[in-house]
């Protein structure tokens, strides 16, 4: 069945072929369009369209049977519901007339199957992206800590050998100074001053 065929098929239940056509395109449109962006798109009982990322890797040409490197890509992947499989198995039969296969989701379907699982792993990865931010802002503080820490050190040993050499300077000084003889004062001796009195002569005697 191609798109053709399908808007055919729906378009007595629509009102008209236009609006089986239009009802159609805006489906598959919004569904592309979500996945496109990242997102899940998942419908009840049906299944579920998601982006799946492909690591780049080797692989070989059929034709030539030469081996070929393949780029990092990103490719659409569905998952059938449980619903749908159960369907296609035979487990479980179609219903009549016009009533809906998956209009109602049964025990064991998505909520509980392949949905859980996909919700399962996204939880992890997004447990694990959270870890490793954790982890490096943990490193980066520890790294500035580290840093402050040493540059905190640095500074504190020259201040103490600033303080040790000027403590040391000081008492090389007071130890220079109490070693140093002490000058010794020579008082100069006042010369004695000459006696200037003239003595007098002394008187003879004369006889008479």
């Amino acid at each position: 069945m191609n798109k053709a065929q399908l808007v055919e098929a729906i378009a007595d239940k629509m009102g008209g072929r236009q609006q089986a056509a239009e009802a159609v395109d805006h489906v598959l449109d919004a569904i592309v369009r979500a996945v496109v962006a990242g997102e899940r798109v998942s419908v009840t009982g049906f299944g579920s369209f998601e982006k799946v990322d492909r690591p780049a890797r080797y692989a070989r040409n059929p034709q030539t049977g030469e081996r070929v490197r393949v780029k990092k890509t990103s490719v659409p992947r569905f998952r059938a519901g449980q619903g749908f499989k159960d369907l296609v198995s035979g487990s479980k039969k179609l219903p009549r007339g016009g009533e809906v296969a998956v209009k109602k989701a049964p025990k064991g379907s998505l909520t509980g199957g392949a949905s859980a699982t996909v919700k399962k792993a996204a939880a992890k990865k997004t447990t694990a992206r959270k870890a490793t931010a954790v982890a490096k802002k943990t490193a980066v503080k520890k790294t500035v800590a580290k840093k402050t820490t040493t540059a905190a050190a640095k500074k504190t040993t020259a201040a103490a050998k600033k303080t040790t050499a000027k403590k040391t300077t000081a008492t090389a000084k007071k130890t220079a100074a109490k070693k140093a003889p002490a000058k010794k004062v020579t008082a100069k001796k006042a010369p004695a001053k000459k006696s200037t009195a003239r003595k007098a002569p002394a008187k003879k005697a004369t006889a008479r």
